[in-house]
């Protein structure tokens, strides 16, 4: 309990993401729909390592989340239907970290794919930009009206998808995305866990 506390104290304590826009403005968006919100997993064990990367099922040889980043996504999820954000179809790597994220933040079923899936040395690098196209091609999918899409993925994919400016993604940060006509995805905006956490405390009082 005593490292769950401090865990939570230190997200609250991290500066927003969303400083350089005004987060009520963001949530009033995405009570609406229409977004695309992608989510680096949760915090994870960091002595901890994916031993066995080709058998995507042997769970017990992957990295998983730690209790502060089971507890953190439970949270952004619960803060998530405080402020009345719908969430429509949920899609995550293979990754138990993601899918873990996925049906925490959630609160339902998820459809994995190996599109979200790091890959890494262990598959080529041609098979490492179709799944970065993939990525690219699902997050300017519109959502269902009046829903907003949630994928759960890991930093090399998100970096592969949207580029460099993505080098410092944090463990639980999401970036938030509409596409545009052409199907292009545009970034909107990108808000640390923390940032859900305290928009939902701010309408509570």
């Amino acid at each position: 309990m005593k490292f769950l506390t401090a865990f939570l104290l230190a997200a609250l304590a991290l500066p927003a993401a969303a400083q350089r826009s005004d987060l009520g403005q963001i949530v009033s968006e995405l009570q609406k729909g229409g977004y695309v919100i992608v989510f680096r997993h949760g915090a994870t064990h960091r002595d901890q390592a994916d031993t066995d990367p080709l058998d995507l099922d042997n769970v017990a040889k992957q990295r998983q989340l730690n209790d502060g980043g089971r507890a953190v996504a439970k949270q952004v999820g619960e803060s998530m239907k405080k402020l009345g954000i719908p969430l429509g179809k949920v899609y995550t790597s293979r990754f138990n970290r993601a899918v873990e994220t996925g049906k925490l933040i959630s609160g339902g079923d998820v459809v994995q794919t190996i599109d979200l899936t790091e890959g890494g040395l262990v598959v080529t690098p041609i098979e490492n930009d179709r799944r970065a196209e993939a990525f690219r091609k699902l997050a300017g999918t519109a959502p269902e009206p009046g829903t907003n899409t949630l994928i759960v993925s890991h930093k090399p994919n998100i970096m592969d998808a949207f580029g460099k400016d993505w080098f410092d993604v944090r463990e639980g940060e999401a970036s938030i995305f509409r596409a545009d006509a052409s199907g292009k995805p545009v970034l909107f905006a990108r808000l640390f866990a923390s940032d859900w956490i305290l928009a939902a405390s701010a309408m509570a009082r």
